[in-house]
């Protein structure tokens, strides 16, 4: 790759990596922020529930407004609004406008990450160096989220405010680098097209009121969840009906008919709800049952981020080797053994007991974060790579939403006794959810050992 390239690559990995530590140092710093602020647990859980909603329910969008205006301009874009309110939610008095914050933050993550994506998808030539382009941004992005709680717990020792500040200061890094680096792009032909307004409207209300139902499935009774859900499927079958009359679609409807599209979304959705499931239920563990500070929680996942430095050298090699599907499946493979494994974890279990489950986390990472992407954009043409990136990245969103509903759900359910060593019979119990994911996840990954292994990689120069 030349020089500008790899500036490229790392500009747009680091959007990534920004994506992924914003929401991993969120989840460590609110009980710091619920004490300075005096939030209720209900408030406290819509700073979660407000990012998850602006993000997850306006991705789609997001994508395709990449393919439609410009990816330069949108990424852009969003990367600003991100950045001042991002300082906005560290400069929060109160509960109000931190939630409020948090929701603007969300959506212009929903245009960024698609956008980005698709720069890359876009601008490297399909084969084997976009697939090693994808695999270096993938590697940065799952470092995001694992390393994440490491540095949020460091900051948060500080002062909470800091894992909104510290943000800032990258987005500023790579906004003037993105400007200078990222090449300007010809206007999108658009020519008798008109952009799908009514689409747009439908299926971002659909996503978001599935996600709302989702994320407050375990705070509110089953028959408000039952109503969520189905005003969900009414609005998306008035997406699907518009979708099918209008010209020029938000979302053409037949990408649905990839079949490694579809299995590299469902894919996604289950992998991120066993891990942001496992890693809520970890940090639980830790600091609640084990009394562990929030330095030691955050030094203890420490090497879950080994996928930082393996992802970019072991699994491109893999991959040559044996092809995308059997290492996405062998990463898959390797977070189910790590839910398995910590089954085990018990009152006085060691770190070196609790050690192997945390690196065979990291190792799922690794192997299946670079795959998955390759596999969920390749063979879609250009002019729908922000809406195959929208597609990926929903599903990540929607699967995080689940998880943490589903072991939050179980959790209390299964503690609701107050008797002796119900705690940790409930963490037990609540970590069969991410288990599950990844165990149907592997079911799901077995479908792609057809497709054919990538061609061999020529080795990089460095410029």
């Amino acid at each position: 790759m030349k020089a500008r390239e790899w500036g490229v690559l790392l500009v747009l990995s680091g959007a990534i990596f920004l994506e992924g530590i914003d929401i991993a140092m969120l989840n460590i710093a609110l009980p710091s922020i619920r004490d300075d602020l005096g939030l209720s647990t209900g408030s406290l859980q819509w700073v979660v529930s407000a990012y998850v909603l602006g993000y997850g329910g306006f991705m789609l969008l997001g994508g395709r407004a990449a393919d439609i205006l410009g990816r330069r301009r949108v990424f852009l874009a969003a990367l600003l609004v991100f950045l001042l309110f991002s300082g906005l939610g560290g400069l929060a008095e109160d509960g109000a406008v931190l939630v409020a914050a948090r929701f603007v933050t969300g959506l212009a993550a929903a245009f960024m990450t698609p956008a980005g994506l698709s720069i890359i998808t876009t601008g490297f030539e399909e084969g084997p160096k976009r697939d090693r382009a994808l695999m270096i941004y993938g590697a940065i992005g799952a470092g995001g989220f694992t390393l994440g709680m490491v540095i949020g717990g460091l900051l948060t020792a500080l002062d909470w405010r800091w894992v909104f500040f510290m943000p800032v200061g990258l987005s500023l890094v790579l906004l003037a680098a993105a400007a200078v680096l990222i090449p300007r792009q010809a206007p999108p032909e658009r020519t008798g097209q008109r952009f799908d307004l009514l689409g747009g409207l439908t299926v971002t209300a659909a996503v978001v009121v599935l996600v709302l139902g989702v994320e407050r499935a375990a705070h509110v009774g089953i028959g408000w969840t039952a109503g969520t859900v189905a005003l969900s499927a009414v609005l998306l079958a008035a997406f699907v009906a518009v979708e099918r009359r209008h010209a020029a679609p938000l979302v053409r409807l037949g990408i649905f008919k990839s079949g490694s599209l579809l299995r590299a979304n469902v894919i996604g959705m289950l992998f991120m709800a066993g891990f942001f499931g496992f890693q809520f239920l970890a940090v639980l563990y830790l600091q609640e049952l084990r009394g562990w500070t929030t330095i030691e929680a955050s030094l203890a996942m420490l090497v879950m981020g080994i996928d930082v430095a393996l992802a970019p050298t072991l699994t491109p090699k893999l991959v040559r080797r044996f092809g995308n599907a059997p290492v996405l499946l062998a990463g898959l493979a390797s977070a189910a053994i790590a839910f398995a494994l910590f089954l085990t974890a018990g009152h006085d279990s060691t770190y070196w007991e609790l050690l192997p489950s945390l690196l065979f986390v990291g190792l799922a990472f690794t192997l299946a974060y670079g795959p998955m992407t390759i596999i969920a954009t390749n063979g879609v043409p250009e002019d729908e790579q922000g809406l195959a990136g929208g597609l990926l990245y929903t599903s990540f969103q929607f699967g995080a939403a689940l998880g943490l509903a589903g072991v939050a759900a179980v959790n209390v359910a299964a503690t609701a006794s107050g008797e002796p060593g119900a705690l940790l019979d409930g963490y037990r119990a609540a970590l069969l959810v991410p288990l599950a994911a990844a165990v149907v996840a592997v079911g799901v990954g077995v479908f792609n050992l057809g497709r054919k292994p990538v061609a061999a990689e020529p080795e990089l120069v460095s410029a």
